[in-house]
């Protein structure tokens, strides 16, 4: 069974999540898109990544709670996994799929078009923007409802988002919102009648822009928060220099110049 779909829109990558009939994330189905993400943010063709789902009303919801219950008995008794080195990071599954997300050199915008529930939220968390439908929508961890807390991010991603506080609120309570209160509490950016026409025209807006200032705006943009602010404006310095030796900035700085400045250069 294939769980995921890419179309291609213009500079735009549509990628559509679909295991009907309830929608939830597994072990293949994050496998799966992993793998189909991955050469999508590596082509200089694909200008953005659009995520959204295929079955009705649905996003993603939560992770397969079968999957999830069978790797519990399996660690009964087991030793305690041993620590990750630093800095070491996810190589397969999920883990590593909301790591590409986020670290995608391009904007990765998530279409949320019904339900959005614990691992399909965590993964909404790693993309950059979050497009919701106005009806039909809820979002929420609601996984310490069950005696286990979001184990894909949601625990760092979330407070980046909306905030420490707000974050233990819904975490340590497994809140679940509609849509209106998710755009109130700054879950998601917008709302929107179709969350994947409205992505499909920022993706447009994008195919526009010069894609290497759009990288190293994500890049610098996403560190900020992680590191100390000298370490951070330096790296942007460097980085600016970088981006005003590319041929996109040349072309994007001399069209925005008004013609007699053009004319006399």
């Amino acid at each position: 069974m294939s769980f995921v779909t890419v179309e291609r829109r213009g500079g735009a990558a549509v990628v559509t999540y679909a295991n009907p009939p309830i929608g939830t994330m597994t072990a293949a189905g994050a496998q799966e898109m992993l793998d189909k993400v991955r050469p999508l943010a590596a082509d200089p063709a694909v200008r953005s990544i659009l995520i959204t789902g295929g079955v009705p009303g649905i996003f993603v919801r939560h992770y397969d709670v079968g999957e999830l219950s069978t790797a519990s008995d399996a660690a009964k008794g087991a030793p305690p996994p041993a620590a990750p080195a630093p800095g070491a990071k996810p190589e397969r599954g999920f883990l590593a799929l909301c790591d590409l997300l986020a670290e995608a050199p391009k904007p990765v915008v998530a279409a949320i078009n019904g339900l959005c529930m614990g691992g399909g939220f965590e993964m909404s968390l790693a993309c950059d923007l979050r497009i919701a439908s106005r009806q039909g929508v809820q979002i929420g961890l609601p996984e310490t409802r069950v005696g286990i807390f979001p184990g894909g991010g949601g625990t760092q991603r979330l407070p980046r988002v909306v905030g420490e506080a707000k974050a233990l609120e819904i975490i340590m309570r497994g809140l679940v919102v509609e849509a209106e209160e998710a755009l109130r509490i700054g879950l998601v950016h917008e709302l929107a009648d179709d969350p994947l026409a409205r992505a499909l025209e920022m993706a447009a807006e994008w195919d526009r822009r010069g894609a290497e200032g759009i990288a190293f705006a994500k890049r610098l943009t996403r560190a900020a928060l992680s590191r100390p602010l000298d370490e951070g404006l330096a790296d942007e310095r460097r980085s600016f220099s970088e981006v005003m030796r590319t041929a996109s900035a040349r072309e994007g700085l001399r069209s925005a110049r008004p013609p007699a400045e053009i004319q006399n250069a």
